[in-house]
């Protein structure tokens, strides 16, 4: 498991998205809206909304909402026309490599917002290209280990998954993107239940960081979260599990 999954897994434990609940169903449904306008609003035919469907139904948005979202981005979609994907690049404490993506109606204000976030962390913002090569694309799903065992989730093998992982208590099964819907709909019809299934950016290598450096990265990555702009932080720490810990406090 990536540090970032761990550090989001401890999050999620404690209860702390709770309170961001409702941001997460803006972006959620952002994200639903703009994968409808590009590719149309039938899940079937659209990977990029089945995925943005099925993590918005994880996170318990309302099918009215996601309903709502969907037409929005196939109808008039004034709002769905004007946003766009855009990356960001740096590095982190520690220099640890980060990737930042975003969904933005203001490419100015997005950049001014991540740019003045960095700073305030000591952190610096590098070129297009500077540190997307460090990581790789998968998609990746998280199964409680204490439930399950390496030899249930063949399934997911035989389905087509490239590797399974084990770190402390969950297990990651890692996929090509374009069959993590299909290695899901295996494991779940084999009843395995997936506690997240995503498409990620994987590092290809890790930065050990103690618990100083850690603690600056981790407040970095929750800020930039934050912002309503951004959908997602990527990095390339590996930091032990007892320190994430005693950082969530």
């Amino acid at each position: 498991m990536s540090g970032h999954s761990k550090w989001a897994s401890i999050k999620h434990k404690k209860a702390v998205v709770d309170a961001r609940r409702g941001q997460h169903f803006t972006k959620l449904a952002r994200a639903v809206t703009v994968a409808a306008k590009e590719g149309g609003g039938d899940p079937a035919g659209n990977p990029a909304l089945a995925l943005a469907i099925q993590k918005a139904r994880d996170a318990s948005m309302p099918k009215d909402n996601i309903e709502r979202a969907i037409q929005r981005g196939t109808g008039s979609g004034a709002d769905a026309e004007s946003f766009e994907n855009v990356t960001y690049e740096g590095y982190g404490p520690g220099g640890v490599a980060m990737l930042i993506e975003a969904l933005t109606d203001n490419r100015n204000r997005t950049a001014a917002d991540v740019r003045h976030i960095f700073g305030h962390a000591g952190a610096s913002l590098g070129e297009p290209g500077s540190v997307a090569y460090l990581f790789e694309k998968h998609g990746v799903l998280s199964i409680d280990a204490a439930r399950y065992s390496e030899e249930d989730l063949m399934v997911a093998i035989d389905a087509g998954a490239e590797d399974i992982e084990l770190d402390d208590d969950v297990y990651e099964v890692v996929t090509a993107p374009t069959d993590l819907a299909v290695v899901r709909d295996a494991l779940t019809a084999a009843g395995i239940e997936i506690d997240e299934a995503d498409i990620t950016q994987r590092p290809k290598s890790e930065v050990t960081l103690g618990e100083t450096e850690a603690a600056k990265l981790m407040k970095l990555i929750d800020a930039l979260e934050e912002s309503d702009d951004v959908s997602a932080v990527y990095a390339n720490y590996d930091v032990d599990a007892d320190i994430l810990e005693r950082i969530a406090g």
